[in-house]
């Protein structure tokens, strides 16, 4: 009996007729059984994005619209802090759910980290910032001298940009969004590159910095920009990161942040952190 029940078990396989197995639950199932969402930021302490106030409560434009994402998967949301570097190897090794980190969506960032993207919650571009006293009052006068920017951000990409135009002498790159503001204090750097969010939110705490110039929006790498021009997106959009598997997941949080928009959560969330403005109306090009 058994050696027919086997034999049958590896005929029924090679006819494909082999009992369904059952399938694995994807992230959102993990994060509705679970009750809780596992958020990865890389910013954390830089305004306007994410803070701890004294009582330990977190704080920031990223921390309220993690809050209501939660609120509508109907869980709670556990914020984990960790250096910029690791925030895409951190989620494509599960330990957290979605990336939330003023990280911009592009079409190299996906090629290349291998995850994928939401819609856009918010528009950057960029600015330069020089201290107070500096005698510099255009980009004319940044010849020859150092610009501080943050590693992979596409703040560092328009600042290498302008480099390689001759505009400054040499970008210098540094591992978290604050240390190019700290290099600035003490004369490392002659000025920072820094969108115009994080400006805003840092007036009070560097009041002696003011920007000089227009406003600088991103560029795509030469060898991205076909790619990019194909985009349904505006470059500069920050957007939540997810694992390239989960569909699933992208679609739920898509349907929340067009839900947000219906509702003027979105828009109440950018008014409270001084982040709206005319172009944070349309972040999709259709």
């Amino acid at each position: 009996m058994k050696l027919t029940r086997i034999l049958y078990l590896l005929c029924g396989v090679a006819a494909g007729i082999a009992p369904a197995l059952p399938s694995h639950a994807d992230t959102l199932d993990d994060i509705t059984k679970a009750g809780v969402i596992h958020v990865g930021t890389g910013v954390m302490g830089l305004k306007p994005w994410m803070w701890q106030e004294p009582n330990g409560d977190y704080a920031g434009l990223e921390a309220d619209l993690i809050q209501a994402i939660a609120k509508e998967l109907g869980v709670k949301a556990d914020i984990v802090t960790t250096e910029w570097s690791t925030l895409i190897p951190g989620l494509k090794s599960n330990r957290w759910d979605v990336i939330i980190s003023a990280m911009a969506k592009s079409e190299e960032r996906i090629s290349g980290g291998g995850i994928q993207f939401t819609n856009p919650y918010i528009l950057s571009y960029d600015r330069i910032l020089v201290k107070k006293d500096s005698p510099a009052q255009s980009l004319d006068d940044m010849k020859g001298k150092v610009l501080g920017s943050t590693v992979g951000s596409l703040d560092s990409l328009v600042g290498h940009s302008l480099a390689d135009k001759g505009v400054f002498s040499e970008v210098r790159d540094f591992n978290s969004f604050n240390e190019p503001f700290v290099a600035l204090q003490n004369d490392q750097v002659d000025a920072v590159i820094i969108d115009q969010h994080t400006f805003n939110a840092q007036k009070v705490q560097f009041a002696g910095l003011r920007a000089i110039g227009d406003p600088l929006y991103f560029i795509p790498k030469p060898e991205w920009k076909d790619a990019q021009d194909k985009a349904d997106y505006i470059l500069g959009g920050y957007a939540i990161g997810v694992r390239k598997e989960d569909d699933r997941l992208r679609a739920k949080l898509n349907e929340i942040l067009v839900k947000f928009d219906k509702q003027g959560t979105r828009k109440a969330i950018l008014e409270k952190y001084g982040s709206w403005s005319p172009e944070q109306e349309n972040l999709l090009k259709h």
